[in-house]
């Protein structure tokens, strides 16, 4: 299980496998707490939280204060915060306070994506990069150094469950070369396990998985799949 001290622990540690990191879209809210849990348990690396302002994205969903209540829930997970919102710096304080580890927004909202990801090393935590699928890869380019992680959707974002687009691959491919050792590469949408090699072997490192874990009967088994592994079982509590 990943340290309170972030994804950086991890970023550098030989050797470099895929991190798995559930989003909890798909997790059935009434009993949260105890599914992120188990996916911890079953080998999860960190647990991703889809944070839809209704505005930027044509949904709505979580908030500061269910971060806060996953921080006080698993007091050691990493909590990768992806911001899909017209306005990101405006929510980078309240998800410090709640226990983010790590924040993602969308190069498409911020003119000046250095300057928040400096803002965002200061509060404390990692910094991510992402770009949606009309954008062109060049668009985030220029900034990649500034950052600890870059997010490509493979799918629209705004709802879980929709289908992978296998052209988003060629942004993966044109990025990684680009990366330093201690800078990791996240896919977020439609990842599976029949998607998942393909990601791998685009580059990705970070596999972000929502019903492909919580829609399951077998967190271990579902995680295994995605990092390319055989489950060897769940881990003790």
């Amino acid at each position: 299980m990943l340290s309170v001290m972030g994804i950086e622990n991890m970023i550098t540690r030989p050797p470099r496998v895929p991190l798995i990191a559930p989003s909890i879209l798909s997790a059935d809210f009434a009993n949260l707490g105890a599914e992120c849990n188990a996916a911890m348990h079953a080998g999860a690396d960190l647990l991703h939280l889809d944070v839809m302002d209704g505005h930027f994205v044509p949904n709505l969903t979580m908030g500061p204060d269910l971060c806060r209540a996953l921080r006080n829930a698993l007091p050691d997970a990493c909590l990768d915060v992806h911001l899909m919102v017209t306005d990101p710096g405006q929510y980078l304080d309240a998800f410090a306070g709640a226990g983010a580890n790590h924040l993602t927004f969308h190069i498409e909202t911020e003119p000046e994506p250095a300057r928040l990801a400096a803002e965002i090393h200061a509060a404390g935590m990692t910094a991510g990069l992402a770009i949606s699928p009309p954008t062109d890869v060049a668009a985030i380019m220029p900034h990649l150094s500034r950052f600890d992680l870059v997010l490509i959707m493979s799918v629209n974002p705004g709802y879980a469950g929709q289908a992978f687009i296998p052209a988003m691959l060629d942004k993966a491919r044109a990025v990684a070369p680009k990366l330093r050792r201690d800078q990791r590469m996240e896919i977020d949408g439609g990842v599976n396990a029949e998607t998942a090699p393909l990601c791998r072997e685009a580059g990705c490192d970070v596999l972000v998985a929502a019903s492909a874990v919580f829609r399951t009967d077998d967190y271990a088994e579902a995680i295994a799949a995605l990092r390319g592994e055989a489950a060897v079982g769940r881990r003790s509590a």
